[in-house]
């Protein structure tokens, strides 16, 4: 399986897709762990049982549709170059829903992507640093775009974009241009 439509050099070009995973955040950490991993590497599930959010929370993706990622790029760049990083891509991601679809979403700092007050998708971004030098990046991002169901306490809290706009997503579309767009942003910043 390849991502259609994607203009990158390296991101997403080594792609798995898994119908059940614990957790594309652990799928990423396994692979640095065992040596087996490429930059660039993205691991995509259909449904997530054990998520990793922010502050140590969970993130479940267990109905079908919805979109969640991790992928690995290899930085070698000093902090200063990565500042502000979680915002840039939450605003990426606003880019592509809008740019796509025609719908505008929200950000909730200081990772959330929301709409009408309810929590829509999360960005989690991890760095592996030394001294003062980002080695690598391990980037988690869940967005709710198809699912239906949002069983108790969450229902007051989270929704998806099926359910806000009434519209099906097509989540390789989405996966590929956030690529496209955050490969260019990372380079830039890496080497400028």
């Amino acid at each position: 399986m390849q991502l259609q439509n994607l203009n990158t050099q390296f991101l997403g070009r080594d792609f798995y897709y898994y119908e059940t995973l614990d957790s594309t955040q652990s799928e990423i950490y396994r692979r640095i762990e065992n040596n087996t991993i490429k930059n660039g590497t993205l691991i995509l599930a259909k449904i997530q049982n054990n998520g990793m959010g922010t502050h140590g929370r969970k993130w479940f993706i267990e109905e079908e549709g919805n979109i969640t990622f991790s992928f690995f790029v290899q930085t070698n760049c000093k902090m200063n170059k990565l500042e502000g990083l979680t915002l840039k891509i939450a605003k990426i991601i606003l880019e592509v829903f809008k740019k796509i679809y025609g719908i505008e979403l929200c950000i909730k700092l200081p990772n959330d992507i929301t709409y009408n007050g309810k929590k829509i998708g999360g960005i989690l971004t991890v760095s592996k640093s030394q001294e003062d030098i980002i080695k690598y990046l391990v980037i988690g991002i869940g967005i709710n775009t198809n699912g239906k169901k949002f069983n108790g306490e969450i229902e007051k809290l989270a929704s998806s974009i099926k359910n806000e706009f009434n519209i099906e997503i097509d989540n390789q579309k989405v996966i590929s241009e956030f690529c496209n767009l955050f490969e260019k942003e990372i380079i830039q910043r890496i080497e400028g």
